[in-house]
């Protein structure tokens, strides 16, 4: 009976808005599908040779990234978020916003920048010769090197959580533990930092899927990772079933990070009382001995992440500019901008149609599963590009045997290209349209359908205008994410298109690495506009606590 009620409730609350909503899921969920379903088709002929090995330096190397990482960003990621949010000292409000300004550096153009630095006719070699040393090295191009840049390269997302929360921190609990003669930095590390780990777990995670997720920075300085090894499975020994079951295990890996994350969230999910905005903490302000040194442990940070790299780039772009500015240069730019346009568009109308359709299906069920459509950022590029190009292959293989065209028109096309873009970055975009759908006061809508406005009429009418900042929010965020994606790019891209990101990775492959100075910098002026906005989002949301 209990069987045949949950039937009849599901044939009531079923409606086009839940057939549409599964349509969509299906689209999006096809990638990793693909990945489940091939492992049934065994592994390539050369599978025991890489176990045998090459697999243990894959787990091995990730694995010593992840950790060196993780200690890496923690440092400077907490250190310097406390330390804004907690004190008053010289230039704190510039390099509030300065620290975010390394995530607009790719990993990949760092790599590239931080290798002329230590070059043998770099900066730094220079420098040493200077003061008289000049036989004095440092080695960059290696697991310990990778660790340092992509650390400080990633390192804003653990700060940006990091200080979400301190921003938003009740002051009662620093106010009792002085009064009870405990130092300010024992207060942190006894009180704050316990408090603070679920948001510095957030960020941690974000920055681990990255190092996971990066090829450019690893293949450029010879480290062999899983993404690596995938490229290096597909490309070189043509056997895409073996870069399958390398993407089985490093999608396992990212699942269970992001399963820890939220066990972690369950189990230490815990935050002082909330009180008035006036009791909410005021900066202290040291000793000048103190300030100066807080000065300089921030602004540590931002010249590695983004000052010395930019340095380097542009002393490498005066060289190279007349060379590298081109026509043909000029018309990657234009296909660069266009392409990113084109699928910010396309994946703003995907996030918006997930979110509204979720919102008009009254299946509880689907309500929930329909977050399963966001899961893209957190799988690596290069196993979405693989999940995109075997069954569009097939699909093509299939259209040309039924005589519907001769030609390929999915595989290795821009339908391609922008599809794997979609799946990639809809979390992005469906992000800031839910925070912004969140603020619409539920009666509005209520009461356009009460007046017998159908759903379609009351979001044009309603819920659209005011949404339009998310929407251009997730704009944004999507365009600059696209124009500095390169795994997923660099197998997906057709023969005759190419991007910023490939191009800078393709002089880089060449050893013309300082012709690479030009896109890498075109990138990075591109993506320091949502640096900008997201210190500017951190403000209003501290101001409105």
């Amino acid at each position: 009976m209990n069987l045949k009620n949950r039937f009849f409730k599901l044939k009531r609350d079923l409606n086009r808005w839940s057939l549409l909503l599964l349509l969509i899921l299906g689209i999006v969920s096809v990638p990793i599908l693909t990945i489940g379903f091939k492992l049934f088709g065994g592994p390539g002929e050369s599978w025991n040779h890489i176990v045998d090995y090459v697999l243990f330096d894959y787990l091995k190397n990730s694995f010593l990234l992840a950790l060196f990482c993780s200690v890496i960003v923690i440092l400077f990621g907490v250190t310097t978020a406390w330390l804004v949010s907690r004190f008053e000292f010289p230039f704190r409000k510039q390099l509030e916003w300065l620290l975010i300004l390394p995530l607009s550096v790719p990993a990949y153009i760092m790599a590239y920048a931080y290798a002329g630095v230590f070059g043998y006719s770099g900066l730094f070699s220079k420098l040493m010769e200077f003061f008289g040393n000049g036989d004095f090295r440092i080695e960059v191009m290696n697991i310990y090197g990778l660790s340092l840049i992509l650390s400080i390269s990633l390192f804003p997302y653990v700060y940006v959580s990091s200080r979400t929360f301190f921003l938003a921190q009740a002051t009662n609990l620093l106010e009792a533990s002085r009064m009870l003669g405990i130092s300010e930095f024992k207060s942190f590390f006894k009180l704050i930092f316990p408090l603070a780990r679920p948001a510095i777990l957030a960020g941690l995670v974000l920055v681990l899927m990255e190092v996971l997720n990066d090829y450019g920075a690893a293949s450029y300085y010879g480290v062999s990772t899983f993404t690596t090894g995938i490229f290096r499975s597909w490309f070189s020994l043509g056997e895409p079933e073996t870069a399958i079951y390398l993407s089985a295990i490093l999608l396992l890996i990212v699942f269970g990070l992001i399963l820890f994350e939220k066990w972690q969230r369950r189990h230490l999910n815990f935050t002082a009382a909330k009180t008035s905005k006036q009791n909410y903490n005021s900066r202290i302000k040291p000793k000048k001995a103190n300030q100066v040194w807080f000065s300089v442990i921030c602004f540590v940070p931002v010249f590695l992440g983004f000052v010395l790299p930019v340095i380097q780039l542009l002393i490498w772009l005066k060289q190279t500019f007349a060379s590298v500015w081109t026509v043909e240069f000029i018309s990657v730019t234009l296909e660069s901008f266009g392409i990113a346009f084109l699928t910010a568009s396309i994946t703003v109308l995907f996030a918006l149609l997930l979110l509204f359709f979720t919102k008009w299906n009254k299946i509880e069920l689907l309500k929930s599963s329909s977050k399963l459509g966001v899961l893209g950022y957190a799988i690596p590029g290069i196993i979405i590009a693989i999940g995109v190009l075997i069954p569009s292959l097939y699909l093509d293989k299939w259209l040309i045997e039924k005589n519907i065209t001769s030609k390929l028109i999915l595989n290795a096309t821009l339908i391609a290209l922008v599809y794997a873009y979609v799946v990639r970055f809809l979390a992005v975009a469906y992000q800031p349209l839910e925070s912004s759908s969140l603020k619409i006061d539920r009666s509005l809508s209520d009461s356009s359908k009460v007046l017998g406005k159908g759903n379609f009429k009351t979001f044009f009418k309603i819920e659209f205008p005011l949404i339009r900042v998310g929407m251009l929010s997730a704009f944004i965020l999507v365009f600059i994410d696209i124009l500095k994606e390169l795994p997923l790019t660099l197998i997906m891209k057709p023969y005759d298109v190419n991007t910023l990101a490939v191009k800078a990775f393709e002089y880089a492959s060449d050893e013309m690495v300082s012709s690479a100075a030009l896109p890498s910098l075109l990138i990075i002026l591109t993506a320091l506009i949502p640096a900008i906005f997201l210190n500017k989002l951190l403000l209003k949301n501290a101001s409105n606590s």
